[in-house]
């Protein structure tokens, strides 16, 4: 790109000092004044920015792909007249540069109707840069066309001169200022920047300075951390680059820096994986993807400049790739149970062309993100994303990232690249257990399948509900039990879930059914359950996991435990207990069966009816099977009612931005009715994901295969002998089967063929400032212990002293014995 330095004369936004043209002094020395500046040094000052800007063109039109190939060649037609339709609808006006998009509020306030107006005007840069996309990308039949250029010109002037300029007070939503609108006004800048006079970029720069001004990074705290703080950095970085601003530039690198360390409470990255936004919200999949591709792009445009990021503390984000994101990503999808309010964002009510968003498409930007991460990693780092990438791509069926409508041509060329890459591997789904303490989250991968629990506790938040979204998300902490099949079951959550599931049934839930008020608790994360015991103890391979719940704005309390294994997961309730006087139910599972439904469903070897509407109540089932998905067993044998149900719903029912469009799913639901008002209810239940019909009733014939070996209010646990395994949850001390223990803790234990065992034992309550466990079992020797083993005694039973647990925030202390 041609640098227009002679016409532009320096911006008057302090481009023409030594400092803004990224010319240095010598320490101590005086400041260089205009005339000692050389023409060298100016040229280079000016080749570098202008090396930035076409850098970041680069970035956001993309590079290594052909305009007459597809998918390319349908998204840039698609492109064009799209284009050519927002065209021909602008008409700039008072209050309004599209007439659907009037930012002109009349009352400016921070309340619902103010953060629209504020997102109308955020809609209409990015409509600009919509624009200006159509004007520099080849083939959209548009390219270099002066009548787009004069529109995109007039746009920018309009909403200068009208809203976004330096005299204006915001209103609204924070982020349509300083984040929406200067992102996407800024990207335009650089697309147009020979078209955009001096006079128009200064303007342009200004309203930016006003908005987002330096301070808006000067401290890690609000709404400057995490992904809102990598989002600001990247306004300031670009303001830096269209305005010849070093300073700026620097600050943006600088002010990056708090963002990459661990944190050990509120916004950021944890150790064990976590990733919170907003404080109480675990967001790997929203926030965490938008930090995640921001700064990808800002460590790829930065590289190689004066301005280099060069933070060794960089690696934990690279790290975090399959420290973090990784466990949540799964056949292309991200977990919704890490995504907060964006499972709310489905077809939207002013564009009826917009596409639905689901775990898919918000998993493939990820993906994106991965491969241009992968560019500043280290070559081990990066030949094993791209082929974790591979893999992801290859294996989603259910909505191939190629054919994701949503995503832009820059993330369609980078998974191209992958994708054509022949030396290349696919990576395999990694298999596992995670335990995210810090977010109180869950994933138990295995051959086949991957499941995912997502609880509550007084630092992560029941749900989160603001700017109108994700209204009925309740219940979504209390124990959901999400689960995906590697050939089958991918559209679970995707396909119309979130606005037709009942939500006082989500599955593995336990909740009363007290009518719950739209957005009740409270916005952006506000109700906390007041409980400790969340958590649990894991191998990395199997796990004990249990939730103390106590319900949103309800008398409701429970203690739920999971106990992951190699085929199947083994759920437990006892204790449940409320006083609403509505009915309470545990929903074993809550299956969306699509359109039709017309999947088969048997109990006990005794097909059901596949009408709808259909239900009963089973009495003394020791096993049920949905065709294609997977089989429940019930030891002991259990009571429960299973419905097929055809629902209707519309996602303006959850979004009051989506579509009223009225949308019907068929589901099959399992719940125990526990009663209006009960005072110790109980249910247990094993999932197993991909089970045959035939391999469910093996199990449950195998009646000596698990044993309960306690389900109540203080403690919950199963042993599985062939297995080696025992899980016990005490809520309080006690003694179940072998184990005793002096006080709350969780623990879990692998007998190994090879005469060892590893025993995992966790502080879930973070509280225990001792511990005394005794296992009832002959064991040698201990081989390896952590630190926080202060005692342990062999023989004819082990018995481990602890210390002090309460600040090992909940993580699995692990000790590996030699049985006797």
């Amino acid at each position: 790109m041609t640098t227009r330095w002679s016409r532009r004369g320096f911006l008057a936004a302090g481009s023409g000092t030594a400092l803004a043209l990224g010319v240095h002094t010598t320490a101590g020395a005086a400041p260089l004044t205009s005339t000692e500046i050389t023409s060298t040094e100016i040229s280079a000052a000016a080749d570098e920015f202008a090396s930035l800007r076409a850098k970041w063109r680069t970035l956001i039109l993309g590079e290594g792909f052909s305009p007459t190939a597809e998918p390319f060649k349908t998204r840039l037609s698609e492109l064009g007249t799209t284009v050519g339709q927002l065209q021909a609808t602008m008409a700039p006006t008072s209050g309004s540069l599209w007439p659907d998009l009037g930012y002109a509020d009349p009352e400016p306030d921070t309340d619902q109707e103010s953060y629209g107006y504020s997102g109308n005007l955020n809609a209409s840069y990015n409509r600009l840069n919509t624009l200006a996309q159509a004007y520099t990308q080849q083939g959209t039949g548009l390219t270099g066309d002066t009548g787009l250029r004069d529109d995109i010109l007039t746009g920018l002037d309009h909403l200068y001169s009208e809203v976004y300029n330096e005299t204006q007070v915001r209103y609204g939503n924070w982020y349509s200022w300083q984040i929406g609108a200067p992102q996407a006004l800024l990207d335009v800048c650089v697309l147009m920047y020979d078209q955009l006079s001096a006079a128009q970029l200064t303007d342009y720069l200004n309203a930016v300075d006003h908005f987002v001004p330096d301070s808006a990074v000067s401290s890690y705290t609000g709404t400057s951390t995490g992904a809102n703080r990598v989002d600001l950095c990247r306004v300031l970085a670009l303001r830096g680059v269209v305005g010849a601003s070093s300073a700026k530039v620097a600050l943006a690198r600088d002010a990056l820096s708090p963002v990459f360390p661990y944190v050990s409470g509120g916004d950021g990255l944890y150790t064990d994986g976590s990733f919170i936004q907003h404080t109480t919200v675990p967001y790997t999949g929203s926030y965490g993807s938008v930090m995640l591709g921001g700064l990808g792009m800002l460590f790829a445009l930065l590289t190689g400049s004066t301005w280099e990021v060069t933070d060794s503390n960089r690696q934990i984000v690279f790290d975090a790739v399959e420290n973090a994101w990784a466990p949540f990503l799964y056949n292309g999808l991200v977990m919704d149970g890490v995504s907060g309010r964006a499972v709310s964002r489905g077809l939207s009510a002013s564009d009826a062309k917009q596409i639905q968003q689901d775990d898919h498409l918000r998993g493939h930007p990820i993906l994106a993100a991965i491969v241009l991460l992968g560019q500043g990693a280290s070559n081990t780092e990066n030949a094993r994303w791209r082929g974790l990438v591979k893999g992801w791509m290859q294996r989603d069926y259910y909505s191939p990232p190629m054919s994701n409508p949503s995503i832009g041509l820059t993330s369609l060329a980078r998974l191209k690249g992958v994708q054509d890459d022949t030396t290349v591997s696919a990576v395999a789904e990694p298999t596992g257990h995670r335990l995210f303490t810090n977010m109180s989250r869950a994933t138990h991968r295995r051959p086949g399948w991957a499941a995912s629990i997502s609880m509550a506790d007084r630092r992560i938040t029941y749900y989160e509900t603001g700017n109108g979204e994700n209204l009925h998300g309740w219940h979504t902490g209390s124990g959901m039990l999400y689960w995906w099949g590697d050939t089958f079951g991918n559209g679970q959550y995707s396909d119309a879930f979130w606005p037709t599931v009942d939500p006082y049934r989500l599955p593995g839930t336990t909740a009363s059914r007290k009518v719950l008020a739209d957005a009740a608790g409270g916005d952006w994360g506000a109700s906390l359950p007041d409980v400790n015991w969340v958590g649990g103890a894991t191998d990395g391979q199997r796990a004990a996991i249990g939730q103390y719940l106590k319900g949103l704005q309800s008398t409701l309390l429970a203690k739920k435990s999971w106990f992951c294994l190699d085929d199947s997961i083994v759920c437990l309730g006892a204790g449940i207990k409320c006083t609403d006087g509505t009915a309470v139910e545990s929903t074993i599972e809550n299956r969306n069966l699509g359109p039709t439904g017309s999947t088969p469903f048997q109990v006990d070897g005794v097909t059901k009816p596949a009408s709808y509407p259909w239900s009963e109540t089973l009495t003394g089932a020791t096993w049920a099977h949905i065709g294609g998905h997977g089989g429940y067993v019930f030891p002991g044998g259990a009571t429960f009612t299973a419905l097929r149900d055809a629902r209707d719903g519309k996602w303006s029912a959850i979004n009051t931005g989506g579509a009223t469009t009225v949308l019907n799913r068929k589901y099959l639901t399992m719940y125990v009715d526990h009663g209006t008002n009960p005072t110790g209810g109980s249910y247990a239940y094993l999932l197993m994901p991909g089970a045959t019909a035939a391999q469910t009733q093996t199990r449950a014939a195998a009646t000596s295969w698990l044993t309960v070996l306690a389900n109540t209010d203080s403690q919950q646990g199963v042993s599985v002998p062939s297995l080696g395994f025992t899980g016990v949850n005490f809520w309080f001390g006690g003694t179940v089967g072998d184990l005793t223990a002096s006080n709350p803790c969780a623990v879990m234990i692998s007998e190994k063929s090879d005469g060892t065992a590893v025993i995992c034992v966790s502080d879930p309550m973070r509280m225990q400032t001792g511990l005394t466990l005794t296992w009832n079992r002959a064991v040698a020797s201990v081989t390896a212990k952590p630190s926080t083993v202060t005692s342990a005694t062999t023989g004819s039973a082990l018995t481990l002293t602890f210390g002090n647990l309460s600040t090992t925030a909940g993580v699995t202390q692990k000790i590996t014995v030699k049985l006797g």
